[in-house]
């Protein structure tokens, strides 16, 4: 069992700068998931992950895979992306969700491009999907940062998110921060996929931010019990991610999410309101 489970993250510093940085990433990352779900912007966060790949991409084409100025871009292009398409979606006749969609596929495509010009396919691919078992002290400086940042963040405009979560409309009507916040919690989004860009990659990172936060909702209905519960489903999934990647031989990154979602998929039967208990609480009202 220690050579299993402990060994791996005692032996090798590959391993604990990986699990570090795994799990700071689900610090910041799942409860800003869990704010996407609960305001039905889930693949917002999808969206904002193909947004930072241009920026990335144009950092790398520049200085090739250096992690200042790919983390710069892609905090620039995140940041573009976010505030025109709520732009867009304020001043304009098109929602969010076209309107992300819109700047998210020109964005996806024009990472792609800036890559392809300079990089081979497998520098494509560590653009895409990451390499959290090569973060160095640098990458684990810049994932603190960002965490550390999210969370005092969230402490300061805890309430207002959690009032817009519920009724953006009338937080509008009573506050004057009401697109202010909106706007501050699109800018977590996007540090923290930053932030995950360096350990799995921008089409992976969503995935540790949005399936803990899934799988939560099956087991409570309290934001503060949720954000807390998608950490720890987050910290689980990044350790059993990291050593099915060793003792199988897997990539990382696809291990960890697919680790989550293991997670998630059991929440949804055996979860206090997933299908099993909701299916049998409903039998006994109706015998009952």
């Amino acid at each position: 069992m220690y050579d299993f489970l402990i060994a791996p993250f005692v032996e090798f510093g590959f391993m604990q700068r990986a699990l570090m940085g795994s799990l700071m990433l689900s610090i910041g990352a799942c409860p800003v998931g869990v704010f996407l779900m609960l305001r039905r912007m889930s693949l917002t966060g999808d969206a904002m992950a193909h947004a930072i790949l241009p920026g990335a991409a144009a950092g790398f084409l520049l200085y090739g895979l250096q992690i200042v100025p790919m983390t710069i871009g892609g905090l620039i292009a995140g940041a573009i992306v976010a505030l025109g398409a709520g732009a867009v979606s304020r001043f304009t006749v098109q929602k969010e969700d076209a309107s992300m969609a819109a700047f998210y596929l020109i964005s996806l495509a024009a990472g792609v491009l800036i890559v392809s010009l300079r990089g081979s396919s497998v520098d494509l691919m560590h653009v895409l999907f990451g390499t959290v078992l090569a973060l160095n002290n640098d990458a684990l400086t810049l994932i603190a940062m960002i965490t550390g940042t999210t969370l005092l963040t969230l402490a300061i405009f805890w309430r207002a998110l959690v009032a817009e979560c519920l009724d953006p409309l009338f937080l509008r009507s009573v506050s004057r921060f009401g697109t202010p916040v909106h706007f501050i919690f699109l800018g977590l989004v996007v540090l923290n996929l930053v932030g995950g860009f360096q350990a799995l990659g921008t089409l992976l990172s969503v995935g540790l931010m949005m399936l803990p936060a899934a799988a939560a909702r099956f087991w409570t209905t309290r934001v503060e019990p949720m954000c807390a519960l998608a950490i720890l489903i987050g910290f689980a999934s990044c350790v059993a991610g990291l050593l099915l990647s060793y003792h199988a031989a897997l990539p990382s990154g696809p291990a960890i999410i697919l680790s989550a979602g293991v997670v998630y998929l059991c929440s949804i039967v055996f979860g206090t309101r997933g299908v099993f208990n909701t299916r049998t609480r409903h039998h006994r009202h109706r015998t009952a």
